[in-house]
């Protein structure tokens, strides 16, 4: 698998979700042809080998590709790209959970962050139709055992907030764990392609002790609804399963957390029932009514997509007695994992190379759009040396905001700018005793060509300045142009009027 994903396409690596996001936030939607064809069969390795992975994210990342590909054979303009890219991410979680209305939810909270009625009406059709394919090829039933579900009393929805809790602490171990194991694997000095090899001996040697983590771990998630697994066992698969799952993705594999987190949730209220029941017995449901509801508490937790989560479990059940404590614990579970971790499982993962989606659909436009892109070649520079009255006659002259103080090397040591010479301009006897050094800056910001102009505004806007000097990126001291706010904000508006035309 780690050379099919290496040679083949990099994108299938890990779960996908981040990089249909990525694509959808910084491609206008474009996705390589041959990443649908790669994830199907890297993940088809992964799941059938025993990764600890599930097949809800190679599906998203599946019918995402293959709705770029369509939109791409079909020439359709750049925001309609996103659209089919929703469109094919809906089917695919539809199908698989025969749950329509949480595929279509999932596109547009996870994948689109977009409800607009051009956009939401495509995907929920994409949705209506792959579920009805799926259940005339596959049958009409739920993915899992689902118990009898009810309220045995009203003191119960006093567990269900702390069951919140305790999914969104567990769903931010899982978060921290999946990253960290990723960057202990990244450390490795080996070739790309042979770590997920390393990453299958390991589950191997846990599976020979803990079989449960096979694969998707919809067996023991069975178990643990139908209150068939002991509470010592419950509680241990929940690392166990946290662990397993870091190493698969960790290690290059192939497939979803969408899969082990509801494992990961059925385990945590399946231990969390057994316990509440084994205090209050005559108040409480049985510990697999739990599990049910922790399942969508951790998979909220997790994504930062309650919405989803509570939808999705309710289609599983067809009962609307869950929905109370399913809001609850979902909506507890996001704003535990919200507040005690910044992002989400998907959305980190763009961090960490740079991309921030938080702020929306403007920034993605500014990280889109590179230094080097806008930055203007002339830069008027001054030695150390020169006296200030020449470098008050070089600004006279020059017509320019700033000037730029390079010592004997040419490398940036100061900036002068008109209020830094202020104070000197009404003694005249300065002018032949102070030198450039005396009076620049230099605590100054510089920008690269490879950094988005998001970053550039950013430290313009943190230093109230309106220009940056760009140095070379194999040379931090050596300025080569400049950036002014003024040319982030025409590169910006310019953008926007190309997506709109586009669209």
């Amino acid at each position: 698998m780690g050379p099919l994903v290496y040679f083949g396409a990099r994108e299938a690596k890990g779960h996908g979700v981040p990089e249909v996001m990525e694509a959808v936030a910084l491609r206008g939607g474009r996705i390589r042809a041959r990443v649908a064809l790669v994830k199907i069969l890297a993940s088809g390795i992964s799941i059938g080998s025993g990764g600890s992975v599930g097949r809800e994210g190679p599906i998203v990342q599946i019918g995402s590709s293959s709705g770029s590909t369509l939109a791409q054979i079909l020439r359709v303009p750049s925001l309609r790209q996103r659209t089919f890219v929703g469109c094919g991410a809906a089917a695919g979680i539809a199908a698989t959970f025969n749950a329509p209305i949480a595929g279509a939810l999932f596109a547009a909270e996870v994948i689109l962050g977009d409800f607009g009625v051009a956009t939401f009406s495509p995907v929920v059709l994409s949705s209506v139709t792959a579920t009805a394919i799926s259940r005339h090829y596959l049958g009409d039933f739920p993915a899992f055992v689902i118990p009898p579900y009810q309220v045995v009393s009203l003191w119960e929805f006093l567990f269900y907030p702390l069951l919140g809790v305790a999914a969104g602490a567990v769903a931010v171990l899982f978060i921290i764990s999946l990253y960290k194991l990723e960057d202990r694997f990244e450390e490795l000095r080996l070739p790309e392609y042979l770590k997920p090899a390393l990453g299958g001996l390991m589950i191997g040697l846990l599976l020979l002790k803990w079989p449960h983590v096979f694969g998707v771990g919809y067996g023991a998630i069975n178990l643990s609804l139908t209150n068939q697994m002991p509470a010592l066992l419950l509680l241990m698969l929940v690392f166990i399963k946290i662990l397993a799952t870091s190493i698969t993705i960790g290690s290059g594999g192939s497939g979803g957390i969408f899969a082990p987190s509801l494992f990961i949730g059925a385990m945590t209220g399946g231990f969390f029932g057994w316990a509440v029941n084994g205090i209050f017995p005559s108040i409480t449901a049985d510990p697999g009514a739990y599990a049910l509801v922790a399942m969508g508490a951790v998979v909220a937790g997790t994504t930062h997509a309650p919405i989803t989560a509570i939808l999705i479990i309710f289609e599983m059940t067809a009962t609307y007695k869950i929905i109370l404590p399913l809001m609850f614990a979902c909506i507890i579970s996001t704003i535990v994992a919200t507040s005690l971790k910044h992002g989400s499982i998907y959305t980190i993962k763009l961090s960490r190379r740079g991309v921030e989606l938080s702020q929306g659909w403007e920034q993605s436009i500014l990280q889109t759009l590179k230094v080097r892109d806008i930055m203007r070649g002339r830069v008027v520079t001054v030695p150390e040396g020169m006296i200030l009255g020449e470098v008050i006659n070089r600004l006279k002259t020059q017509d320019v905001s700033y000037l730029h103080v390079v010592n004997g090397k040419g490398e940036l040591t100061g900036i002068i700018s008109f209020r830094d010479i202020r104070s000197a301009l009404q003694e005249e006897t300065l002018n032949s005793l102070v030198i450039a050094r005396d009076v620049a800056t230099v605590d100054i910001v510089t920008i690269r060509p490879s950094d988005s102009i998001l970053l550039a505004l950013q430290e313009m806007g943190s230093r109230g300045i309106s220009q940056l000097p760009v140095v070379a990126d194999d040379d931090g001291r050596k300025v080569i142009g400049t950036v002014s706010k003024r040319d982030v904000m025409a590169a910006y508006d310019k953008a926007v009027l190309k997506r709109e035309l586009e669209g």
